[in-house]
C-alpha cells in the first residue's frame, strides 16, 4: 500500500491531492492518526497534515501500518524560477539539518518507485502543452530522514504561480495514477555522484535506459563525500544497489579515487558519464 501525504498549507500538495481524489474517487477514512484530511481507495491512503512536509518524520506513527512506501506531494522552490516537475529522495549529507531531518542521515530511497514516477511524469509532460517545464530528478536533500519506510518526493516547481495551477495538479495526479497501475519493472539500481541540483545527465540516463537511481549526491555537496557516505547511499535503499554512476566533469581526482577504491572493495560497478 502507498501512503501519500501533503501539507494542507501547501497549494501544490493540496491541489495534487484534490486532483487525485477526483481521478480515483477516494472516500473519506479514519485510518490516519492526527491528520486534517484522510482518504482511502484502491491501494493508497491519502493524508493531509498541518505541518510542513520537510518535518513529516511522524508518518510511521500516523499512517496505517499496512503502508509500505510514502510519496510526498509538494511544492518546489527555485531562485532561478525553473518551471519543473521533479522527483527526489531525502537526506542531509553534511553536519547540518537546516531543512528538516537529522544531520548526516539519509532517508530510505526507492530506486524503482522513483524511476517509474519519473518516467510517468515524463510521459504526462510530453502529452501536455507544458514544453517550458523540465522533468528531472533532484539531488538528495532535506528531511524527513528517520522514517522506517522508503520515501519519495514529487514536486511542482518553482513559484506560487506554478504551485496553484490546476493543470499542473492534473499532470502530477495522472502520473501517480500511472505509477499505481504500473507492474514492477526491471531496472538496475544505482546511486549517482556529481551534477547539479537538477542532475540532468543522471535524469537522461534514467529516461533512456533501464537504470534507476536511489540517492544522488550533487557536486555542491561533494565536500562531504566519504566511505561512510557511500555506505549510507547504498544501504539506505529498499533494493540492492548494483552500480555507481559518476558525472566525471563535476568530480575531482580525489573523489574518483575514493569512489573506485570503495567500489573495488564492495564489488560494485563504477560508470563515468
Amino acid at each position: 500500500m502507498y501512503g501519500l501525504a501533503y501539507s494542507i498549507n501547501d497549494p501544490a500538495g493540496a491541489g495534487i491531492a484534490r486532483a487525485l481524489r477526483d481521478k480515483m474517487g477516494l472516500s473519506e477514512s479514519s485510518v490516519c492518526k492526527n491528520s486534517i484530511t484522510c482518504f482511502q481507495g484502491g491501494n493508497i491512503v491519502l493524508a493531509g497534515f498541518r505541518e510542513d512536509v520537510i518535518y513529516f518524520d511522524f508518518l510511521d506513527d500516523r499512517m496505517p501500518p499496512e503502508v509500505e512506501i510514502y510519496i510526498i506531494l509538494s511544492r518546489h522552490s527555485s531562485e532561478a524560477r525553473v518551471k519543473s516537475y521533479t522527483v527526489h529522495h531525502t537526506g542531509n549529507f553534511g553536519g547540518n539539518a537546516l531543512y528538516g531531518g537529522n544531520p548526516g542521515e539519509l532517508g530510505i530511497s526507492s530506486p524503482m518507485v522513483s524511476w517509474l514516477l519519473l518516467r510517468a511524469l515524463h510521459d504526462s509532460w510530453r502529452n501536455s502543452s507544458r514544453a517550458e517545464y523540465e522533468v528531472s530528478y533532484e539531488a538528495t536533500h532535506h528531511g524527513p530522514t528517520s522514517l522506517s519506510k522508503p520515501l519519495v518526493f514529487v514536486e511542482i516547481g518553482s513559484s506560487v504561480d506554478e504551485w496553484g495551477d490546476p493543470s499542473n495538479h492534473f499532470i502530477i495526479a495522472s502520473s501517480i495514477v500511472k505509477l499505481l497501475e504500473s507492474p514492477p519493472a526491471d531496472c538496475k539500481p544505482v546511486i549517482g555522484i556529481g551534477g547539479g541540483h537538477y542532475p540532468r545527465k543522471h535524469t537522461e540516463i534514467a529516461l533512456k535506459e533501464n537504470v534507476c537511481y536511489g540517492h544522488i549526491i550533487p557536486k555542491y555537496a561533494l565536500q562531504h563525500l566519504s566511505q561512510e557516505i557511500l555506505d549510507k547511499m547504498i544501504s539506505r535503499s529498499d533494493i540492492d544497489v548494483r552500480g555507481i554512476i559518476v558525472e566525471k566533469k563535476g568530480t575531482r581526482i580525489e573523489h574518483r579515487s575514493l569512489i573506485e577504491d570503495y567500489a573495488s572493495r564492495r564489488g560494485i560497478e563504477v560508470r563515468y558519464v
